[in-house]
């Protein structure tokens, strides 16, 4: 294609109210991100009411900036891409809403994007030869999906967690050992300090699909610990906890992905999502891919968390197979991949 198109990216779907402008899917212009961690920290998870009344103190606002800091206008936009979802239906609602207005508003094509779809396209950012096909794994605190990525925009999930995310399991676990929220990059420091093996948690299977996970489990399996160690009076070593809890998820998170990488015939490998920013799990990737000659794929720390240049990305290549979303799309908080509303 030989004219640019450039795309102005709304994300909301949780506790990140984000916007970005991107050019040809591949170069971020512009990527602006307002957490709002510090607010739910005391409730020890989100709280989608307020985080939905913070997206609309802030939407506005952060469109504004990642304009800005393109150095681009409103009416050089190709195309508005937006998160609709899946996700907190109020939080994905004050995004959604704001792209449409401003799509009634100046006639700019809109194309809604599935969140997911946004993850793995994160990794196409920084990796400009990566083209599917590739296996990826999606790791959050809301999923846990294994994918083949067959083509841009076409997607099959062979394997999913069967109750807790990994991401879900890291901020419960994090709870109970009392390192507050988000559990994930506190638990991932405090391992480094403990010994991984010196407490022995499950490694579940799923006997129907040897790509499913469960991480509910493992959960439990940390919790009966701490009360065990509580009631006989045993010394807790927090660092421990962390670091046995985190192998487990590793182990369990690489053997399914390489086991399904192996099976499908893919030479390409690639993680996403916020759980996939831990550092042992990026390693133990790395490891394992260079020995088995995979090649691995991962986009910086940043592009892992919720962004809104990933559903820039996500939007280009949806905008080029034609997609486009009318006034009356709408919110779908259980959004599956692939499904189209």
């Amino acid at each position: 294609m030989d004219k640019d198109i450039v795309l102005l990216a709304i994300e909301s779907s949780c506790d990140e109210t984000a916007a970005a402008v991107v050019k040809n899917g591949r170069e971020v212009l512009s990527n602006v991100i307002s957490s709002q961690i510090d607010l739910h920290t005391v409730y020890g998870g989100v709280v989608p009411e307020i985080a939905s009344r913070k997206h609309v103190e802030k939407i506005n606002q952060i469109i504004r900036e990642a304009l800005r800091e393109a150095g681009l206008t409103l009416k050089e936009m190709d195309g508005i891409a937006v998160t609709y979802g899946p996700g907190l239906v109020g939080p994905l609602l004050v995004g959604v809403s704001a792209a449409k207005a401003i799509s009634f508003a100046t006639g700019i094509p809109l194309v809604g994007v599935h969140h997911i779809e946004g993850h793995i396209s994160a990794n196409y950012i920084e990796n400009k030869e990566l083209e599917p096909p590739f296996v990826c794994l999606v790791a959050s605190g809301g999923h846990s999906h294994l994918v083949l990525v067959k083509d841009y925009g076409e997607y099959e999930i062979i394997g999913q967690t069967r109750d807790d995310a990994a991401g879900e399991a890291f901020d419960k676990v994090a709870r109970a050992i009392g390192l507050g929220y988000p559990g994930g990059p506190k638990i991932d420091r405090l391992a480094k300090e403990g010994n991984a093996e010196a407490i022995h948690f499950p490694r579940a299977k799923v006997e129907e699909n040897a790509y499913d996970f469960s991480f509910s489990g493992l959960k439990s399996a940390v919790l009966n610990y701490l009360n065990a160690c509580g009631m006989k009076g045993e010394e807790i070593c927090t660092a421990d906890v962390a670091a046995s809890f985190q192998q487990a998820v590793v182990e369990v998170l690489v053997e399914h992905s390489m086991h399904a990488v192996k099976q499908y015939g893919y030479d390409k490998f690639a993680i996403a999502g916020g759980v996939a920013s831990n550092s042992a799990l990026r390693l133990a990737f790395y490891e394992r891919c260079r020995a088995e000659g995979i090649g691995f794929y991962h986009p910086s720390p940043i592009l892992c968390t919720d962004n809104a240049a990933m559903i820039g990305t996500a939007g280009y290549y949806e905008y080029l197979r034609g997609v486009r979303s009318g006034l009356d799309l709408n919110a779908v908080p259980n959004l599956k991949l692939g499904e189209k509303v």
